[in-house]
């Protein structure tokens, strides 16, 4: 006991001093529950020992592989645990602090806004502001919100011209995701700059909001003091935080989310409890029948998927929204040949109530809402290297115009039937 007592002590110490927390031996297990029981187990070590065992990839399914961090200080407990259940894992992360040194170049330029490097949610707010002055004509910048700490969920809209249907692009709902937001951000400047004669085609059809940091006390948080960090920072009785991507007013709670404030999955006290997801919500609304698309960006897995998260709720369009993804994903894999795997959320990855995309469909009505969990499959996890955020993001938008194109013809269609 004396141990953890230590550790809580220098953990302390060290956020005192500014420094943010090291993940020094902390490694990644990959772990496939073979039964109902085993995925009850792992969840509930999860539970008990939250600041030594972290999910990366949720215990949710049974045959379905879970990625957990696991401190120095457990790992002889949490593999002697598993065998005590019969269960196998193998090391994926050797040491994650190794990743998160590695994770950006050795030398950080700050001349210029790039893609070669990942960026603070000031820089990020600081090169939309530098957006709407070289643009004038066509981007203006927007608060979608804001955040519990006070500050403001930004972005930018992106109009090439009046009565074109809306596309509302997330990034950064989960905050340690930084590919999220850097790969928004090179949307943002594709849209702007490309010169490729379909895509101005497809992007100058549709009116752009898009919002690269969600949930920016979280993002920041990554930056500063501990960059495993995925939550909101309101805090709560025991721990800090809600999962914003649980905390949408549909069916909120019902199943694939916590109860338990110290959970990665927490759901919130209600139901919009976070005032990030309020707000938001707030201005979503706000824009009516405009409103066509909701693009969400998360990682990782390489998994496409569109509503809902939830195991008795289908979408009225599943059948069209299946094809869209196949589509798209062939699309994503003709440039670097990444694989992705596509379906409903529920069916894709596992049961998850409350999230932003199936609020748009169930809550607002939009039919065509889709979200993206990227690269890549746990080599690196949510430490992706600065040098993939480029093509991270290209093969990305490829995926993204196939959808939008599919949104095109298929609303062209529907005017003309009416």
């Amino acid at each position: 006991m004396l141990w953890r007592v230590a550790l809580l002590v220098l953990a302390a110490l060290s956020l005192a001093a500014g420094e943010p927390q090291r993940f020094d031996g902390h490694r990644v297990y990959r772990v496939t529950p073979k039964n109902k029981h085993h995925v009850q187990f792992l969840n509930a070590l999860a539970g008990k020992y939250h600041n030594d065992i972290l999910f990366w990839k949720d215990a949710r399914v049974v045959n379905r592989t879970a990625d957990i961090m696991v401190s120095p200080e457990m790992q002889n407990n949490f593999l002697e645990a598993l065998e005590k259940k019969g269960m196998k894992s193998s090391v994926y992360v050797e040491d994650v602090q190794k990743l998160i040194d590695a994770e950006r170049p050795a030398k950080q330029s700050r001349a210029s806004f790039g893609w070669d490097d990942y960026y603070t949610v000031d820089e990020i707010y600081a090169w939309l502001d530098s957006l709407a002055a070289s643009y004038p004509s066509v981007v203006t910048t927007v608060v979608g919100g804001s955040s519990y700490e006070g500050r403001e969920i930004r972005g930018v809209k992106i109009s090439y011209g009046t009565g074109n249907p809306a596309v509302v692009i997330e990034g950064g709902i989960h905050a340690r995701e930084w590919i999220s937001a850097a790969s928004v951000t090179w949307f943002i400047n594709e849209i702007l700059t490309s010169t490729d004669a379909s895509v101005r085609s497809i992007v100058e059809s549709f009116d752009f909001y898009i919002f690269p940091s969600t949930n920016p006390d979280g993002y920041e948080y990554t930056w500063t003091d501990n960059r495993m960090w995925r939550k909101t920072r309101k805090p709560y009785l025991l721990c800090v935080g809600a999962d914003p991507n649980r905390n949408w007013d549909f069916h909120w709670a019902e199943e694939g989310a916590s109860s338990i404030s110290c959970s990665e999955t927490y759901a919130g006290s209600e139901a919009f409890s976070e005032v990030e997801t309020k707000t938001l919500s707030e201005f979503l609304t706000g824009l009516g029948s405009d409103l066509q698309v909701y693009l969400s960006f998360h990682s990782y897995s390489q998994l496409l998927m569109y509503p809902y998260g939830l195991s008795n709720v289908v979408a009225d369009n599943a059948a069209e929204l299946q094809q869209m993804v196949e589509k798209s994903a062939q699309a994503l894999a003709s440039r670097y040949g990444t694989q992705y795997t596509v379906g409903s959320i529920v069916n894709a990855i596992y049961a998850a109530a409350g999230s932003s995309i199936d609020w748009a469909m169930g809550q607002l009505g939009l039919r065509y809402a889709f979200v993206w969990e990227l690269r890549d499959t746990g080599r690196y996890g949510f430490l992706l290297p600065a040098d993939q955020i480029i093509p991270t993001s290209e093969e990305t938008f490829d995926s993204i115009l196939s959808i939008l194109e599919d949104v095109q013809a298929a609303l062209r269609s529907k005017k003309q039937l009416h």
